[in-house]
């Protein structure tokens, strides 16, 4: 019993002899243990396994859906100002317990971002917190379908990511079967199969986007078409574009979906357009132009020497592309 209960009894029964009230309270105690069990056994009460340990005594799981690489301070800092306020984790994560000898106690099913936030509260000066987690007994599929209904909804887990775990996960649990998958996770076959497309995207074409988080669902389905009928092209572009960026160019994801869908449109034959060497931010840069066997370059006169160093640098190391 609580106090408050314990206090309301006490009340009750403070018209009884000491020897009564003893007896009493024993067979309440009883009774409400009783019926704890009774609810345990029926199915009605189900009883949680809450710890609090040190992030480092966790792993994350092998199939765990979110890049945890891709965790910065900045990027869970909603999360680690909740914990600070709050003075403690609001929402424990779950976890299974590994065998002796893996080097860690748990591997973390759901929470990823919470193990990240309290090992980097830990790390900056706050010592005192610790990870909550729930530890349970799982199945590889049940614990993919669970980590898959907690982030299912929320945005600060990509469509990539997402799409990457459905593959892996249809091969592994469901026999390669769309149609079971879909069921077993309560969704529809043509919005698993759009995420499935999503992670049957070639390699190249990835590496051109920002970053994995840039790249959406929307994405692989209007390049499906186009890479059914122009995947040379497509590629060639998508390496043209990841070597810019790595050259210094600063190209969105935006940019990146319409210079990808464009190859498409491009006639045998034309002419190519002009291509653009970025230099400095917010300066025009260094176009160049075919003309047959000839290449021509084309700068402002009052272009800055640093940016018309490193357009050409850009352009000596792709232009042959």
């Amino acid at each position: 019993m609580s106090k408050r209960h314990d206090a309301v009894f006490d009340d009750v029964l403070s018209g009884l002899p000491a020897s009564k009230k003893a007896e009493d309270r024993a067979s309440a105690r009883f009774l409400k243990r009783s019926n704890t069990m009774a609810e345990q056994a029926s199915g009605e009460r189900q009883e949680k396994v809450l710890r609090l340990v040190d992030p480092a005594d966790c792993r994350m799981w092998e199939r765990h859906n979110r890049a945890y690489d891709l965790l910065t301070p900045e990027n869970c800092a909603d999360l680690i100002d909740g914990i600070k306020s709050q003075g403690q984790q609001e929402f424990p994560a779950i976890v299974r317990r590994l065998p002796p000898g893996q080097g860690a106690t748990y591997e973390v099913i759901c929470g990823a971002r919470r193990h990240y936030a309290v090992s980097w509260l830990r790390a900056n000066n706050y010592p005192q917190f610790k990870y909550l987690v729930e530890e349970r007994e799982l199945t590889d599929e049940e614990a993919f379908r669970l980590a898959d209904i907690e982030n299912r909804d929320r945005e600060d887990i990509s469509d990539f990511e997402r799409a990457r775990d459905y593959a892996q996960a249809i091969a592994l649990y469901y026999g390669g079967t769309q149609k079971v998958m879909a069921e077993r996770l309560e969704v529809s076959p043509g919005w698993l199969s759009r995420y499935l497309d999503l992670a049957k995207l070639p390699e190249a074409v990835v590496k051109a986007f920002p970053s994995i988080r840039d790249l959406k669902e929307l994405h692989a389905r209007q390049l499906k078409p186009v890479l059914k009928s122009h995947e040379k092209a497509v590629l060639a572009e998508a390496d043209l574009i990841a070597g810019e960026r790595a050259a210094g160019g600063s190209i969105d994801a935006a940019t990146t979906l319409k210079r990808l869908k464009a190859v498409a449109t491009e006639k045998r034959g034309a002419k190519k357009p002009a291509r653009i060497f970025c230099g400095e931010p917010y300066e025009e840069g260094v176009k160049m132009k075919r003309a047959g066997r000839k290449v021509v370059l084309e700068f402002d006169a009052g272009l800055s020497d640093p940016a018309l160093r490193a357009a050409m640098a850009q352009f000596l190391n792709h232009w042959r592309e």
